[in-house]
Formats: structure tokens, sequence, C-alpha cells
């Protein structure tokens, strides 16, 4: 008893799904994405499925770009494993740890197998943040305070700054340098679609490469933590070993994705500018750009009189 009452949840913990942040981008990019649609039976003939086809692609980077910025699953890793779940008890759970690390902090799920056990509901999810506002360190303190299960604490604790793992110091500075690349992919990306609808149509395919270049640099900038070693987090005979999850996969995906599409456009610029004029719906009929008057009518009075 903790000044005489039980220090852990009187209610069982409900496990979220999905970060408000990233509710609210998906959001944002599909309102636009539905408004575009809403116009397009007004654009007329072949041009009508270009301009889908930029525009959604354009919609899709953009909003995977904010998106991994406040996903969890950069690296995750699970592991079944007999435990135990309160301190000062020998009772032992079937459970499943899992970790989901993101650039702003970690996620450690503790799953029971099955989910009632000791009399008690083992569904848990908790966040513990290392961004910039926020104190790693005291969100752990927290955690002790209000009495989460040992599984969770013992996850958690690796990644504080006591910790000799030194987890937290390595990836904090990845996730920090790995978000400030992918802003600035971001920014370059806005940068592409003004150049585009200028239309300076080069120009924004170089910008598409460079947005592919800063996503590339930012997985890279995630990866340096995978040079150093790593400090194994054991339940008894289970180890938990974690691997690049789907925002690092899905980051590369369209990393390379805006590299090929910049290397299209720059290639199409130098080789075939009329079929880039095209996709763009800037082709102009060759006799109407470069018209010509065959005949010129001059009247000889006004001529005589300037001479």
């Amino acid at each position: 008893l903790f000044d005489g009452i039980y220090p852990f949840y009187p209610q069982p913990r409900k496990p979220s799904g999905f970060n408000v942040s990233t509710i609210i981008v998906i959001v944002v990019f599909l309102t636009f994405a539905c408004s575009f649609l809403l116009i397009t039976p007004g654009i007329r003939g072949r041009a009508r499925l270009y301009w889908t086809l930029r525009v959604l692609l354009s919609l899709i980077v953009g909003a995977v770009i904010v998106t991994v910025q406040f996903t969890g699953d950069w690296e995750t890793g699970w592991v079944t494993a007999n435990t135990s779940y309160k301190s000062f008890s020998r009772a032992l759970v079937n459970v499943d740890i899992g970790l989901h690390v993101g650039l702003a902090g970690v996620n450690v799920t503790l799953v029971g197998n099955p989910v009632n056990q000791v009399n008690e509901t083992i569904d848990y999810n908790e966040h513990f943040a290392w961004s910039f506002s926020a104190d790693y360190d005291h969100s752990y303190g927290e955690g002790l305070e209000k009495g989460l299960p040992n599984p969770i604490l013992y996850v958690a604790e690796k990644f504080t700054t006591q910790s000799p793992c030194n987890l937290h110091r390595q990836y904090r500075i990845s996730g920090h340098y790995a978000s400030a690349t992918l802003w600035v992919a971001f920014c370059t990306w806005l940068i592409s679609n003004v150049l585009f609808s200028m239309p300076v149509l080069v120009y924004g395919g170089y910008m598409l490469l460079i947005t592919g270049a800063f996503m590339i640099f930012s997985l890279i900038s995630f990866s340096t933590v995978r040079n150093s070693l790593m400090c194994p987090i054991h339940f008894g005979t289970a180890v938990l070993h974690t691997g690049y999850g789907g925002s690092f996969w899905l980051t590369l995906a369209i990393g390379l994705l805006c590299l090929v599409a910049g290397i299209a456009v720059v290639a199409l610029h130098y080789f075939n500018l009329d079929l880039l004029k095209a996709f763009f719906d800037l082709h102009k009929d060759k006799a109407e750009e470069y018209q010509e008057m065959t005949q010129v009518c001059v009247n000889s009075h006004f001529a005589k009189k300037e001479l």
C-alpha cells in the first residue's frame, strides 16, 4: 500500500490507436484531395487524368512528409514473455511487450495473453516523449508514481538519461536531426509545387530531387543509432529485438518516388519537352506557337509619307 491505497490504476487503461496530430494531418490533406476531385469534371479531355495524377501524387508526398513526424513506428519490436506484473508480487503473467520508437518519443505496449489475468485487464500503451518541449525523465517519474506495470517501467527505464545504455541520447539526437531534415523536405516540396504552377518545370524537377534527397538524409540520420552497440532488453530468456517500422519504409518509398519523378521531369525537359508540356497541360499547337505572318499589306501613300 502507498498512503493507504494501491499504486495502480483503478480502471483498466485503454491503448490509443492513433496520434491526434496524425489524424489532423490526414484529415487536412484528405480535405484538399476531396476539394480537387470536386472540380475535376470541369477539366476537359486527357488533361483531367494528368491533373488528377499530379495533384494526388503531390498531396500524398506532402501528407507522408508531415505525418511521419508524429508517428511512433520508425522502429518497432515485439516479444512474448512470462514476467512479473506488479512490484512486490511473485505472480507471473504471459504478455506481449511491444516497443515503438518515433522521432519525438517512445511507446511501450503491454497486452496480456489472454487480456484478463490476475483479476485485471492487461492492455496498456504508454508514451514517453523526448522532444525539445518534453522531459523524458519527468514522464518516467510520473509512470513510477502511477504504478505502471513492471514490464513497461523496465523498458522505459532503458531510455532514461541516467541509464547506462545511453539509448536516450542516441535516439533523441538522431530523431531531432531526422525531423529537421524532413521539415526542410516539406519546404522544398512546397517550392516545387509553386515552380510547377508558375510554370518553371525544370526547376520544379530540381526541387523534387532536393525533396527526395532530404528525405533520404532523414533516414540516414535515424539509422545512425544502429551503428552503436544496442542495450539488450531481456525478459527472462526472451529478448526484445527491434527493426525498422512502417514509417521508415514509407519515408524511403516516398523519397525514392520524389527522386524518380524529379529525374523524369529533368530528363523530359532536355530530351522531350513537348511531352513534358503535354503532361503539365502546357502544350500548344506548333502552328499557333510559331505562327508567322505570310502576307503583309502596306499602304503606299503612308509608306512614301514616312520616307
